[in-house]
């Protein structure tokens, strides 16, 4: 989706004061977010391909930085994030491979996945840490948040993250990522449910004792 500015009916000054005020209210309305689940379909767009890719799939987040991720149907790829590990699981090649998100190999990637976590943040003290805001935009009842990660080595991987969300509730719609490759990917949630009862055994998948087990932060 491209964001679409809404006619402009008032001074310029006024248009970036209610842009800044509705980001104030998506950021307060957050520390009322303790659990989030949604449908999703996953749009993949690589320039080695003229077509994009999609899937289908469902997320769940748990504050501060728990998630699941299970695209396509039944599941080809879950990746599960709790506390200082993440896990991404692949059922059909009984393969599952772990990332600690603690100590200095992690850098990059762990800036990275701040990004992934960007439509969820705590704060606005917490945002600006990891983001400068480039732009805002409304497009009907969306807006339209574009963000930069501050720190260089994320910004190599993921220039930017797109965030928008609902101007009346200020329900996540969708996130799209940029990356430093050419590609992206976009997420667009819908059915989405806020603070729904969520067991932690999601966060904590079962692993058959068949499964293939690899850190490939350890090669």
């Amino acid at each position: 989706m491209v964001a679409v500015s809404m006619p402009m009916f008032v001074a310029p000054r006024t248009r970036a004061a209610d842009m800044t005020a509705s980001v104030q209210q998506w950021l307060a309305a957050q520390t009322n977010l303790l659990t989030w689940s949604a449908d999703v379909t996953q749009t993949r767009r690589l320039k080695t391909l003229a077509q994009p890719l999609v899937s289908t799939g469902h997320v769940w987040f748990a504050a501060p930085n728990n998630f699941r991720w299970e695209i396509g149907s039944p599941a080809q790829t879950i990746a599960v994030r709790k506390g200082d590990e993440m896990q991404v699981i692949y059922p059909r090649l009984k393969r599952v491979e772990k990332y600690p998100l603690t100590g200095d190999k992690m850098g990059p990637w762990k800036d990275t996945l701040s990004l992934l976590e960007a439509g969820f943040p705590r704060n606005q003290v917490d945002m600006e840490r990891q983001f400068r805001i480039a732009s805002v935009t409304a497009s009907n009842d969306v807006n339209c948040v574009v963000l930069e990660p501050r720190s260089s080595a994320a910004r190599k991987m993921m220039p930017r993250i797109t965030v928008s969300f609902s101007t009346n509730d200020f329900i996540l719609r969708a996130t799209e990522l940029e990356f430093g490759d050419g590609s992206a990917m976009r997420n667009d949630f819908r059915n989405g449910q806020v603070n729904p009862g969520i067991e932690e055994a999601l966060f904590m998948p079962k692993i058959e004792t068949d499964f293939k087990v690899v850190e490939p932060m350890k090669r």
